[in-house]
């Protein structure tokens, strides 16, 4: 029975790709001798026959090195990992510690923290991609009055309520639908 392999999610970090490269290449001289087929080391390591043929290729013509992983291209983040961890930290205690009229955070509010704490520049429009991948989601406060009461809420639910229901009820009027109780799978 095969091992499973070690590489099965999807999502892999560079460093766990280029190990997956390396343990491949660590089979291709039984490759080359004929012992051992591409497809197996596919399985092996839980990546595609095309991606393992390539991988091959690529060895053959330059060895090892040629499956060591490469910069990546593009512009350098702005914040570092440290950087986003305090921002975190920041989001966590609250928009009116961080010197906001309310407790709601904003894109415009999370841009202008970040150029007053770290010094860099933000658009507001472009700070929702690089939060979600540090996996800040957006959160919607709840809407509540102002004036709400619970303890008058809760009295007029179990005293004002059933009585104006007992009253509707008598008079041979019907409930509002917003009164009955839901099922799932059908009436009760």
């Amino acid at each position: 029975m095969p091992v499973p392999s070690p590489w099965r999610p999807t999502d892999l970090t560079p460093a766990q790709r280029e190990a997956r490269r390396r343990a491949a290449a660590a089979q291709f001289p039984r490759v080359r001798e004929g012992r051992l087929s591409q497809r197996a080391v596919a399985r092996q390591v839980g990546a595609s026959p095309s991606a393992v043929q390539q991988w091959y290729q690529a060895w053959r013509v330059g060895g090892r090195r040629a499956l060591a992983a490469r910069p990546r291209p593009g512009r350098a983040a702005k914040l570092t990992a440290a950087q986003w961890r305090t921002l975190g930290h920041l989001l966590r205690r609250g928009a009116i510690a961080a010197g906001y009229a309310t407790e709601q955070w904003t894109l415009k509010r999370i841009a202008h923290l970040i150029r007053r704490h770290f010094g860099v520049r933000y658009h507001y429009r472009y700070l929702e991609r690089p939060l979600k991948a540090h996996g800040f989601t957006p959160q919607r406060p709840a809407v509540q009055a102002k004036e709400r009461d619970d303890a008058v809420v809760r009295a007029w639910l179990t005293r004002d309520w059933p009585a104006l229901k007992k009253k509707l009820v008598a008079k041979g009027g019907r409930l509002p639908a917003w009164t009955k109780r839901v099922t799932r799978f059908g009436p009760a």
